[in-house]
């Protein structure tokens, strides 16, 4: 019992140190300016082999709120790849690798390990920014507003049992595919972020605990969006806005949190 307690007061005592502190906020910042190169990297590549996006505009229009996905979907719609384009997208994703980043550098200071020379650090975080807000885009459209999605996607097939066996395969793997798709990203985003070996046991704590959290907020998020439709009276037209961000940081401080879980996890292996 007495470890037990030891255990949770030195874990308390990292979450509130000054660079966890911030940390969740600067990340939050970085996951919503790196959703803009992402999502003209997806307009562009589209342009490129003539594929539709109405179907991916009217998804973003349906699932997200309505403020939301006007912006979002004017990064979509691609005019085809030129030299402006291509600066915005690598400024873009150097600038939104700045929250990866953060998360290295912390990591290392927790962990007591040294920083790694500058640009291996930078391209370990342009790779983590973008698991992480693919891992955000994925818990949106299939976790949180995967039944919308695919109840677009049936109306094009015209055979009802075979819509029947998609919907029921989709019941029966939705949340077995999801734990596994989110815990093995977010295991990986723990087990690489310092720049030093950690073995990958030692990450499972902070990874079980941002798997679940995660899932419960995106559900309630999404229980949210489709049975609140006056929640704007309080914020006016910029109320969709707030709560999108407001659950982006959430989620940022999950992980965060699982951060410090794992650093716990592994002081405590060590010692034994």
């Amino acid at each position: 019992m007495k470890r037990i307690k030891r255990y949770f007061k030195k874990l308390y005592e990292i979450i509130n140190t000054p660079s966890m502190s911030y940390l969740p906020g600067n990340l939050a910042f970085y996951l919503v300016l790196s959703a803009f190169p992402i999502l003209t990297l997806i307009g562009v590549i589209a342009s490129k082999f003539s594929i539709n996006t109405d179907s991916l505009i009217n998804l973003l229009n349906t699932s997200l709120p309505s403020n939301v996905s006007n912006v979002l979907s004017d990064y979509i719609i691609g005019r085809g790849f030129n030299m402006n384009i291509g600066i915005f997208m690598i400024i873009g994703f150097f600038l939104a690798s700045n929250g990866a980043d953060a998360i290295i550098v912390v990591s290392n200071n927790l962990y007591g390990f040294p920083n790694s020379n500058y640009l291996k650090r930078r391209m370990k975080a342009i790779f983590i920014i973008i698991l992480i807000i693919l891992l955000f885009i994925f818990m949106l459209g299939f976790v949180g507003f995967g039944g919308k999605i695919l109840n677009m996607f049936l109306t094009y097939i015209p055979s009802e049992s075979l819509s029947n066996l998609l919907r029921s395969l989709f019941l029966t793997l939705k949340w077995p595919f999801s734990i596994f798709v989110i815990f093995f990203n977010v295991k990986l985003i723990y087990t690489i972020a310092p720049d030093w070996k950690i073995l990958s046991r030692h990450t499972t704590r902070g990874a079980i605990f941002t798997t679940i959290s995660w899932i419960i907020v995106i559900q309630i998020f999404s229980f949210w969006i489709n049975h609140f439709a006056n929640y704007d009276l309080f914020y006016g037209s910029l109320s969709n806005i707030v709560i999108l961000m407001l659950m982006i940081y959430i989620i940022s401080y999950i992980l965060v949190i699982g951060i410090a879980i794992n650093v716990k996890s592994y002081e405590y292996k060590i010692e034994d």
